[in-house]
């Protein structure tokens, strides 16, 4: 295996490893198997995207659970938070990309909290200051946050550009996008003000906790992966198709903007 480059701790494969440019009938046939698992996988999920995008949003049961709410409601709360980022598509895809080269526990941890720190203080400032803000145009930006990470995970930027953000920064300054996605869900619903710092305390509480869980699963999901032959060969493909993916949803999302 040849050499792997490291930079803000994320390990990335060389260009060769990944996406060689001199291709034989032989290596292309190589190349269309290591990217063909994930780009079947990830097809299946773009077609779905419409009725996924349109199922994120806080509705029905839930939406009128907790408009019927008043006072202080700490566990229906909670439990809102955690569903609400265990089936937020695009947040996940957004730490799949964050955690997919992450190899050492505390490097995970940093990008997590950073991720979190973030998300935090604009879902929480979003609501009780009442930020007004377009939950369309935040969502695009989302969408394109998730293809951004996939870009960098390819080493795009410095192929291309011959420069690197700092993905730490990157990271934490999406997170702040992230929270707005999230505040944005909540500013729909009718919520007694009685209690709403304590309740929204609660929501981000529950949102860390369906983090942690997803996280979980994806890590180790990806460790799996890695420890089969195919990671190194199907890395590339899976974030091209991730990037496709984050860019299809900013589409989606500017879509209802300019319709809206």
């Amino acid at each position: 295996m040849r050499a792997r480059r490291r930079f803000d701790g994320i390990v990335t494969m060389r260009h060769s490893d990944l996406c060689p440019e001199s291709a034989t009938p032989a290596s292309s046939g190589r190349l269309m198997k290591a990217v063909g698992l994930p780009c079947l996988l990830w097809a299946a999920v773009l077609t779905m995207v419409p009725i996924v995008a349109a199922a994120h949003n806080i509705s029905g049961a839930d939406a009128r659970f907790v408009e019927g709410l008043s006072g202080s409601a700490i566990i229906p709360y909670m439990y809102l938070g955690a569903k609400h980022m265990v089936t937020g598509y695009d947040h996940l895809l957004y730490l799949v990309g964050v955690v997919f080269y992450l190899f050492r526990l505390k490097d995970i941890i940093l990008y997590v909290s950073l991720f979190t720190l973030g998300h935090s203080i604009t879902l929480m400032g979003g609501v009780l200051l009442e930020w007004n803000v377009n939950a369309y145009l935040i969502d695009t930006i989302i969408g394109l946050s998730v293809a951004y990470k996939a870009f960098e995970n390819i080493d795009g930027f410095r192929r291309i550009f011959g420069f690197q953000f700092d993905s730490r920064v990157a990271v934490l300054i999406f997170g702040l996008f992230h929270g707005l996605g999230l505040a944005t869900k909540l500013q729909d619903l009718s919520l007694s003000a009685d209690s709403l710092v304590t309740n929204m305390l609660s929501f981000n509480v529950g949102v860390e906790i369906g983090q942690a869980i997803a996280l979980t699963c994806i890590v180790v999901v990806l460790g799996q992966w890695r420890r089969s032959g195919s990671f190194i060969k199907q890395a590339f493909g899976a974030n091209t198709v991730l990037m496709s993916l984050g860019f299809i949803l900013a589409g989606y999302q500017f879509a209802g903007y300019l319709w809206a």
